[in-house]
């Protein structure tokens, strides 16, 4: 399959993590599983399963060098990510959080940037103050809107949930071109074991929960934590220009799925900045490509 394909697959998956977090989370007024448990215990169900593929497929243990970038997985995409956005969608609607994160790629260029010691002109930079400057307009203006500091503050761990996730990317796809893919994400799963283990099962929910609640939980533990990233990180490491463009569409396809999924109403202004942020996105990206050409 073309690295475009495995791309495009990779986000119409990546796209139900949020809307489906959200239903295993339930909201702080209609509460399903704990934040805590759908975080840390998709990672742990997923480290479980990447356990039996790699003493299936006779993986070769990591190299001393390649640690340092297992951790930055581990960090990002096992406990940043999951731990930040999952509070977060408790209190903000899964659509609102899809425009928040709709900078990932913007940031996971910069960080790409900086990591193998590029320079983008000021075009890019300009490019990511305007699409900051635009989140963060829409994230004060909601919770102005709704009256609560609440949304501020979950506003405030989406960012750091994408910065969690810019980092796993940029080093997962750095570490893809040293193994497989899928050994990759697998491998970081299980060396996150001896954290999202005990922390799942001192957390597994001691109330009845709804069965769509379970559902959404096995997707996040199962496609959103390990399967996805077979195809996003085997693309990443083959054409990463070309694929990190397909993640402009994700904010669009969550925002889409939390309309057909949760029945979410999603107002004019939603949509009119995830347009907007996606245009400053393509700018962003496209003054990046022009400068490393240079």
């Amino acid at each position: 399959m073309s690295p475009r394909w495995l791309g495009a697959l990779a986000v119409l998956l990546f796209a139900m993590t949020i809307p489906m977090t959200r239903l295993a989370n339930g909201s702080v007024e209609l509460p399903q599983l704990p934040p805590l448990f759908v975080a840390v215990g998709r990672g742990a169900i997923a480290g479980l399963l990447a356990m039996v593929y790699l003493w299936a497929v006779r993986a070769a243990r990591p190299v001393k060098a390649q640690w340092p970038l297992l951790g930055a997985v581990v960090l990002g995409a096992v406990l940043v990510f999951p731990l930040c956005m999952g509070w977060a969608v408790r209190v903000v609607p899964a659509a609102h959080a899809a425009v928040i994160v709709g900078l990932l790629p913007l940031c996971t260029a910069a960080l790409a940037s900086w990591w193998l010691g590029q320079r983008p002109g000021w075009a890019f930079w300009l490019a990511g103050a305007m699409g900051s400057a635009l989140v963060l307009m829409f994230a004060l203006g909601v919770a102005s809107a709704h009256g609560t500091d609440h949304w501020v503050s979950a506003d405030a761990w989406l960012v750091v949930a994408m910065l969690g996730a810019s980092l796993a990317y940029v080093a997962g796809a750095a570490l893809s071109r040293q193994m497989p893919a899928a050994q990759a994400i697998s491998w970081a799963l299980v060396v996150a074991l001896p954290i999202t283990l005990p922390i799942a099962a001192w957390s597994w929910p001691t109330e009845a929960v709804s069965w769509q609640a379970w559902g959404a939980f096995a997707y996040v533990a199962v496609i959103s934590t390990w399967l996805g990233f077979f195809a996003w990180y085997a693309a990443l490491a083959r054409d990463p220009m070309r694929v990190s463009q397909l993640q402009l569409m994700q904010p669009f396809t969550s925002i889409a799925l939390s309309v057909l999924v949760l029945n979410e109403v999603v107002d004019w202004a939603t949509w009119l900045v995830a347009g907007a942020v996606l245009l400053v996105v393509i700018w962003g990206q496209r003054a990046a490509r022009q400068e490393m050409k240079r």
